[in-house]
C-alpha cells in the first residue's frame, strides 16, 4: 500500500511537539509559531518498507520526520541500490527536490515511521516574512552540505575502521541529542545497508565490527550495539587525521 494512503489530516501542533527544537526555529513568537503551523499541516505515515517520495517523483513537500527511521538511496548505473544517507526523527528530508523541482533518490522507511507534511511554496512565501524561518531553511540547507561533504572525506581517505567507528559515533551522537542512551543503539540498518553508505563490502563490514568487539570496544548482539570504550573509537577516527 502506497504511503499516501495513511496521509492523516490532523492538525498538527508543533508548539507542542517535543522535536520542536530539532526541526522548527527557536525563540519564534506564538504568532509566528501558529502561521508555520498552518503550513505544517497534516501527517503522514510511512509503514516499514514504504517509500515516502522517488527518485523522479515532482518535489512538492519537505517532510519533518516526527518518529522512525529512513534511507535515502538511488540505483547505480549497474542497478545496485547505492545509500546516501540515513535519516531520523527531527530531521527534515526532501530537500534534493529543490533545485530542479524533483527528486534524485528513492526515501524508503527502515521502520514503521510517521512526519509532518510541510508543503514547500507555502514555506517559501512564509519565509520571507519571517526571517527566523528564513535563516533555519538555510541551516538545514548548510547542513547537508556539510553532511555530503563529510561522506566524500570518510570514502575517499578512511580505513575501514574509521569509517565504522565514524558512522558508529555519528549515530549515537544524533540519537543522544533526541534523549536516547550515549552509549547503545539499534541499528535500524542492514549490514548490507550501512557497507553500501560507507563503500564498503557486506564481508568487511562483518570483519570490521568483529575487530571492534574483539579489540573490546563495542559489544554487538544481532542489531544491539553497545559502545564500551568510547574513547578508543573516537581514538580511531583522530589518530590520522
Amino acid at each position: 500500500m502506497d504511503a499516501r494512503t495513511h496521509a492523516s489530516k490532523i492538525k498538527v501542533a508543533c508548539s507542542n511537539c517535543n522535536l520542536r527544537e530539532l526541526c522548527m526555529p527557536v525563540d519564534l513568537s506564538a504568532a509566528d509559531m501558529k502561521r508555520i503551523e498552518e503550513v505544517v499541516s497534516s501527517r503522514r505515515k510511512v509503514i516499514r518498507g514504504e517509500s515516502l517520495f522517488q527518485n523522479g517523483e515532482k518535489f512538492k513537500a519537505l517532510y519533518a520526520i516526527r518518529s522512525g527511521f529512513f534511507k535515502t538511496s538511488y540505483a547505480s548505473p549497474d542497478g545496485r541500490e547505492q545509500v546516501t544517507g540515513f535519516q531520523m526523527s527531527g530531521e527534515i528530508m526532501g530537500l534534493d527536490g529543490i533545485v530542479n523541482e524533483r527528486h534524485t533518490c528513492d526515501a524508503t522507511a527502515l521502520e514503521d515511521a510517521e512526519v509532518c507534511v510541510m508543503n514547500f511554496e507555502h514555506i517559501e512565501a512564509l519565509s520571507r516574512e519571517i526571517t527566523g524561518l528564513q535563516r533555519h531553511v538555510h541551516k538545514i540547507l548548510s547542513r547537508e552540505i556539510s553532511r555530503d561533504h563529510g561522506v566524500m572525506l570518510l570514502l575517499g581517505t578512511m580505513r575501514a575502521e574509521e569509517r565504522l567507528a565514524t558512522f558508529l559515533l555519528n549515530l549515537v551522537q544524533r540519537l543522544h541529542a533526541r534523549g536516547f542512551s550515549p552509549s547503545e543503539l539499534v541499528l535500524r540498518m542492514t549490514r548490507e545497508e550501512i557497507g553500501s553508505y560507507l563503500g564498503m563490502k557486506i564481508e568487511t563490514v562483518s570483519r570490521t565490527f568483529s575487530k571492534l568487539v574483539e579489540d573490546e570496544i563495542v559489544e554487538v548482539k544481532q542489531r544491539h550495539v553497545r559502545i564500551l570504550n568510547a574513547e578508543a573509537l573516537k581514538q580511531l577516527v583522530t589518530v590520522n587525521s
